[in-house]
């Protein structure tokens, strides 16, 4: 598994300060990193623009979104990842959708995910039918001692790189007694605004902070490499450009429908009965997702060795999340190459970057890239309705002809 992440994300020899930054990243990516995907599944559904016909290839990640895309009847899905943790937990939920006895449990066990009848449930529905890759991972410990399956009786989300990351700002913004709850009681977005500017905003003020925020280790647990923290900063200080994303998240989405905001304000989705969240953990989808969740093929793999080994032109939807931003030139190309090899007529690849442009011209070859349009009205209008607000740009390509 190491040797498969540092291919990824390492350019720089082991001496270099840079080389030792990708090799402490490296590291810390190799468990559990996001219990919830940070990607907006609506938006993704609606730039791919998913047919009964369609063969999607994702990223894993967190699984949030792999289950949510069954919601638009996918004729299949094959979600590919490196990282076995991200991997054993795409298992379980897939699992759980097909063995849990009812909506209430499944709700439980992935919006709640703090219960100790979540542990009876896995021990009953789940446990019997995960693979044994999953199963060892689940049962075994984590580097502190913990049952790793322990997390959805002490709170899954605030486990994993991403949550580490979020409860360590809530610590710091209490520091400052400044506790970023008080957003969540907004009554209106003219609230949200007044409580951001107010409460919020005059952080990204403090020296500390800005001293803080221009280590690039500072957002490991964002899953932000440091390559992708010099395309995130480009020529402005870091804290400037995480007040300029936070403020989106806080203001710009009403919180009534923002379940990211409530991740990153309230570590956790809400217990209110009309609470936002994601599509697949919705009282009026479990039907479907349940049904179809056999459709889903998880696969430990990289996107661009998984597409080597696959017929030309028999994928229709590639998501790439951010995982570009981590790649060099010669990635990129091989990756891009097997995309427009395994392209159907009318395939759409859709990514996210941690700055505003695409990162493919210049960089892929143009006799390559000239066979993709670049939709780049409906790529902006995609970034601005993404809510987790965390990326500088959400981009849409389709193969020509």
């Amino acid at each position: 598994m190491p040797h498969v992440i540092d291919r990824a994300v390492i350019h720089h020899e082991a001496t270099t300060r840079e080389g030792l930054l990708e090799r402490a990243f490296a590291f810390a990516f190799r468990g559990l990193v996001y219990a919830q995907i940070w990607e907006d599944p609506v938006v993704d559904m609606e730039a791919l623009a998913i047919t009964p016909e369609s063969h999607v290839v994702t990223i894993a990640s967190g699984g949030c979104n792999v289950l949510s895309y069954l919601t638009a009847d996918p004729a299949r899905i094959t979600a590919v990842d490196l990282n076995t943790a991200h991997i054993a937990l795409n298992r379980l939920k897939q699992v759980a959708a097909q063995q849990l006895p009812d909506y209430a449990s499944f709700r439980r066990f992935f919006a709640e995910a703090d219960s100790a009848e979540n542990l009876r449930a896995y021990k009953a529905y789940i446990r019997p039918h995960l693979d044994e890759t999953a199963r060892p991972y689940w049962e075994g410990r984590d580097l502190v001692g913990r049952r790793r399956i322990g997390m959805f009786r002490s709170g899954a989300y605030k486990r994993g790189l991403l949550g580490g990351f979020i409860g360590a700002a809530h610590l710091v913004a209490r520091l400052y007694r400044i506790d970023p709850r008080e957003l969540l009681a907004a009554r209106d977005m003219d609230e949200q605004r007044r409580i951001f500017e107010a409460r919020l905003a005059p952080i990204f003020e403090r020296k500390f902070i800005r001293w803080l925020t221009d280590q690039p280790a500072s957002l490991f647990g964002l899953g932000i490499p440091p390559a992708q923290y010099d395309a995130l900063a480009g020529d402005e200080k870091m804290a400037a450009v995480l007040r300029k994303r936070l403020e989106r998240l806080a203001c710009d989405y009403d919180l009534k429908a923002n379940y990211f905001a409530w991740q990153a304000f309230g570590r956790g989705y809400g217990r209110h009965a009309d609470a936002p969240l994601p599509p697949y953990l919705q009282q009026d989808h479990y039907a479907a997702v349940t049904a179809r969740a056999d459709r889903v093929d998880i696969r430990h793999a990289s996107m661009t060795d998984w597409l080597a080994q696959q017929p030309d032109a028999s994928v229709d939807r590639y998501v790439l999340l951010d995982a570009q931003d981590w790649m060099n030139d010669a990635q990129l190309i091989a990756l891009w190459y097997e995309i427009t090899r395994t392209a159907r007529p009318g395939a759409r690849v859709l990514f996210r970057t941690a700055a505003e442009p695409s990162l493919l011209p210049g960089r892929v070859p143009d006799p390559l890239l000239e066979r993709w349009h670049y939709h780049g009205e409906d790529s902006l209008r995609f970034t601005r309705a993404d809510r987790s607000s965390i990326y500088g740009g959400v981009h849409l390509y389709s193969l020509k002809g």
